[in-house]
Parts: C-alpha cells; structure tokens; sequence
C-alpha cells in the first residue's frame, strides 16, 4: 500500500508546538528511527517509507498541519506531478478531445487548475520526483499507449497553439493597463472583435480603461480575450465567476459554438456551477482525493453521466467510492412553506438612483422562511434590501416596519490582520459553544482554521468565514448576496445546509439569498423573488411566489428550458432545439419539476 503525508507548510509552527510535537510522539521516532525530523526550511518532514500510518501525529499537531493517506491499492500508476517532499500530488491528466469540451469537476484544492496548466505547458510534470527535472522524452515516454502521448509530442515541438484563461481574473488590471478594444484588437482582427463584442455584450465598454470595468465585465473581456486567440486547445478556468446566470448561459453558448464550428478545436472547462458544466460540456473528468494532498483524474464520462457519478460519489468502473454520502436534491421541503407568522411585508415601493429606477410590487415575507432572489446584475436586488432595512428611503410607497438586517456584501474585503475566531467572537460569544460548532463552523469548514489571519485566507475561506459572520448576527432578515462564489460544489451543499439550520432552528428571522447558480438556490429556497428590466436602467421586482413559478419566469427569460433528472432530481438545461426543448417551449412550460 503506497502512503502519502502531506504538511501544510503554512501551519506548521514547530517553536509553538513544544519543539517539534509531531516527532517526540511518533512511534517510529521513539524506537531511535527518524521518521519525522527537521527539514531545511525549519519545518517538520516526514518519511513515508519509514511512516506506519498510526495517525497520531495528525492528532496531536495542535494546527492541524498534517494528513496522513493510503493511497487506493487499485491506483498502479505513479504521479504526474508532486510540488515537493510531503506536498500535493497529481495523478493523471485530462484528456482534451478534438471538437469537444472537456469538463473538470471536483472539489477546491484537488488538481484543477494543477492540470490545466501541465497541458498548457505552463508548469513542467515532475513526475513524482520532486528533486529533478524529467526531460520533455521522459514525460513523453510516461504516457507511451495514451491518447495524451501524441497530444504531449505536439505540445513540446510547439505544434500546438495554446489559449489559457486564468481562474483569478481580479489579477488583470494588475498586469495589463490600456481600454478593452486595445487588449482585444490584439488577439485578433478588428471584425472579429467587434463580433465577439457583440455576442458577449461588451460594445458598450470597448472604450474603457481595464481598471475601470466590473468584476462581471472583467471576467467576460477575459474570456474573449481567451476565445478570440487562433488556438488549437481552449483551456478556460471558472468562467461563471462574477457572472449573472444570464451571462453564464451567453459565455456557455459562445464557447460551445466556436467548438462545434471547429471539429479540430478543443476545449477543457473548469466549472463548479453544475448546471452551466452540464449544458456546456460534452464530457467530464472528475477529480477525487484528499484537499489539498493528493488528486487523481477519473476517466472521461459523458457529461450527464459525469456529473451524476460525482454526485453519488461512486466511480463504478475505477470501483472507488471517494465520498461516504451521496450529495442528494430532495425537493420535496424546498418550494414549501408551512403556515407562519409574517415577517415584513411592503406596498408597491419605487426608488430612483441617477438613471437607474426601480419598481418593486406588494409583497411578503414570513419567520423562518428563505427566498430566492434571482435576475441580473445591476438591476436593483441590494437596493431593495436597503429600502427594507431603511439605509433608502423609497420616493413612493412605505415600509412600515423598519428591519435588523445582517448583511453578507457581494465584494469581501481581506485586510483584517485580526483571526477568525477574533473577528466572530467580536459578533458572538458564542463562538466555543458546541451547538454554534456542530451549527455554523463544523459544515462551514472553519473548525481547523480559526487561527488564521483574515487577511491570509483563500477566496473560499473569507467567502465562508463571511457567511459564519452574517449568520452569528441578531437580525430580523439575513441577506445573503452570492454565498457560493469561490466554493466547490460540496461546499456549496454544505452552505446550503447552514443556512437553512440557522433560519428554521435557531433564529425567529427569515434569509433572503441572492445567488446565479439556480441549483443552490432551487435547492434551498422555500419561495423565489424575480427581478427583471435593462441593467443599469430598470429593475422590476415582482411578487414573490413559488420556486415553480418564479424560475418558469426566469428561465424563459434566458431563452432556455430546464428540466429535472430523473436519476438525481438536479436541474438540467435542454440542449437547444433538442425534442424536449421543443416540447417544453410548446407547452409553455420552460422550467419542468418533474
């Protein structure tokens, strides 16, 4: 059985510990072996051919710095990469097929982007041996018999025109100064640009400065930037991020037209939103392991098949069950709202901001209940919760009772030096309560990272310790805005999970969510709020009704039809023109429950 350890370098504080805890309890250490000792860079490494697996070491280590892996005994193949002794490692790669796109689908931190960037040649495999470089023959030879094999041979003899899409748009203005149609006129001619403007609806900043744009518009001139290349192999990391689920269906259309109109082009799509990975890809690889220690690449699926797999957590043909529980959608609570006492309620309520105008009709809310709220960006959905909290005065119309809001902003700031145990304690003094633990931290995953400086944390972990802050406060409404952005797809249960803990059990408060991703809302809300109108000009908000209801609206207003799988009851988006888009359109009946 082949065993990996991994040390998060990062919490690993040996002056804090007693001196290196980890080795004076190891079993090995203390029958004279050096198993666990000192490493160059004065933090612990361990031998995994002298390691017996105990586990006491991970126990002990009071910051949670070590894990400690059998590997499966049915993986024979040695790694595609590893970053270092007692680091992450990578098994295999996804295979980019021509006239497809690929889809990857897995947790954070379990390879993604690891090898994305292995097929773009931006990071050179080691093939497990971290202390030397293998020659480009080497690598090859690794994949002599694969479908990889002739797809590294092209690589490496630059045959192969590479466009690369990264995951952390927000970098951009850093590195790239100058209007959009300077940065895009270079990747292609002036008519191409201004036909992938149009598709991408980004006319009306052609003109401005990169820095000046939004995170939504940043995300989308990068993905044009991406698309526009005259490349071989699209390699696109996240697209949905910062986007509305209207914008999500664009960018999907697009990219899936420049493939199938390009039979020798390829495409490999990172992606958490399941939906937009359903209606996008043609095939999936799904990444399983341990977070942050080890991945490995499954074999390609088709995507309906792929995304089902991941979510029973079972990978028939490898025989591996790489989740205990299956991640399920029981629809039965959501969509229901049992009879309870009124929370707030509002008469027809206008508001008007520069251009911009709002119209929001009568409506309701009760205790213990959560509402959806969908519609694009920039069409009124923060401004409604101001005029219900009072931070607005509405110009026509009232709300009589003025409400505690908690709020969870959209942008989050990082420049806290304070931990997240400092900045929740600062909310609560609950935060060592076991019920506040088993409720909030456990299924937020913040348990083994209190310790951690705010101002230290990844885009997952402020997004989680955020909505731990918004869900600690004592608030009539908590208002949630885009709870799952920068979370995988299990975090994004697990969320869903807290917050509907929170709202039916412990709080006499109702949540409002504002989300793009509609299976986490669908998923979670009892009613759905819909706005509609002209971004940045009109917002119309109408009376909240049934999650049916509201998303046949919505859906219909992408231009699309959805419908439940019949093996996992997730939302699915129809191929367009499919028999069964067709059937949905005729019967007016856009969003099927069943």
């Amino acid at each position: 059985m082949t065993r990996l350890a991994v040390i998060k370098k990062s919490r690993c504080f040996p002056q804090k510990c007693g001196n290196y805890l980890c080795a004076k309890v190891c079993p090995v250490n203390r029958q004279g072996k050096d198993c666990i000792t000192e490493g160059a860079d004065k933090k612990a490494q361990i031998s995994e051919e002298l390691c017996i697996g105990c586990g006491i070491c991970v126990k002990r280590c009071p910051f949670h710095a070590i894990t400690i892996i059998n590997l499966p005994e049915t993986l024979k193949e040695s790694p595609v990469h590893r970053y270092g002794r007692n680091a992450f490692e990578l098994f295999r790669l996804p295979i980019p097929q021509k006239g497809q796109v690929v889809g990857l689908l897995g947790a954070n931190a379990i390879g993604k982007t690891t090898a994305l960037e292995i097929l773009a040649n931006l990071l050179r495999p080691n093939l497990g041996s971290y202390d030397k470089k293998p020659t480009q023959k080497e690598i090859i030879t690794h994949f002599k018999g694969t479908e990889l094999q002739g797809y590294l041979e092209d690589l490496f003899s630059k045959e192969l025109k590479i466009s690369y899409k990264p995951q952390y748009v927000d970098q951009i203005p850093k590195q790239i100064k100058g209007k959009v149609r300077t940065l895009l006129e270079k990747q292609a001619p002036k008519e191409k640009v201004m036909e992938m403007a149009e598709r991408l609806d980004l006319i009306r900043i052609l003109d401005q400065n990169i820095n000046e744009i939004s995170g939504g518009e940043l995300q989308k001139v990068a993905i044009a930037t991406a698309l526009l290349k005259d490349a071989d192999l699209y390699l696109i990391d996240e697209p949905a991020s910062f986007l509305d689920i209207k914008e999500r269906v664009r960018v999907a259309k697009v990219l899936h037209d420049l493939i199938q109109k390009n039979p020798n082009k390829m495409a490999i799509v990172v992606e958490h939103d399941l939906i937009i990975l359903d209606y996008l890809t043609d095939q999936v690889h799904i990444l399983y392991g341990k977070t942050a220690a080890y991945g490995i690449v499954s074999h390609p699926m088709s995507s309906k098949n792929g995304i089902n797999t991941y979510l029973a957590g079972y990978l028939r043909d490898e025989n591996v069950r790489f989740r205990d529980d299956p991640i399920k959608f029981d629809m039965a609570a959501a969509g229901k709202t049992e009879e309870q006492f009124e929370c707030a309620n509002w008469p027809k309520l206008t508001k008007k901001l520069g251009q911009f105008s709002l119209k929001v009709e009568p409506s309701s809310i009760n205790i213990k209940e959560i509402i959806g709220i969908v519609g694009p960006n920039a069409i009124g959905k923060t401004t409604f919760m101001k005029l219900l909290a009072g931070a607005e005065k509405p110009d026509t119309g009232k709300v009589e009772k003025k409400l505690k809001i908690s709020y969870k902003p959209q942008y989050l700031k990082s420049e806290s030096n304070k931990t997240i145990f400092e900045t929740l304690l600062e909310i609560t003094d609950k935060v060592t309560n076991q019920d506040y633990k088993h409720t909030i931290l456990k299924p937020l995953q913040l348990e083994h990272i209190m310790d951690k400086k705010v101002s230290e944390l990844s885009g997952g972990e402020l997004q989680r310790t955020a909505i731990a802050a918004c869900l600690s406060r004592d608030a009539d409404i908590y208002l949630l805005d885009e709870p799952s952005t920068y979370l995988d797809v299990e975090q994004r249960l697990q969320v869903a999970k807290a917050i509907e803990r929170v709202i039916k059990t412990t709080k006499e408060a109702s949540a409002l969510i504002i989300d793009h991703d509609l299976l986490f809302l669908s998923y979670l809300s009892n009613r759905l709020l819909v706005f509609s109108g002209t971004p940045g000009k009109t917002g119309n908000a109408g009376e909240i009704q049934s999650v049916k209801e509201g998303l046949n609206k919505f859906v219909q207003e992408l231009g699309i039809t959805m419908r439940r799988d019949v093996e996992t009851n997730r939302p699915r988006v129809n191929k367009p023109e499919s028999v069964k888009d067709r059937e949905q359109r005729k019967a007016k009946k856009f969003y099927m429950t069943s």
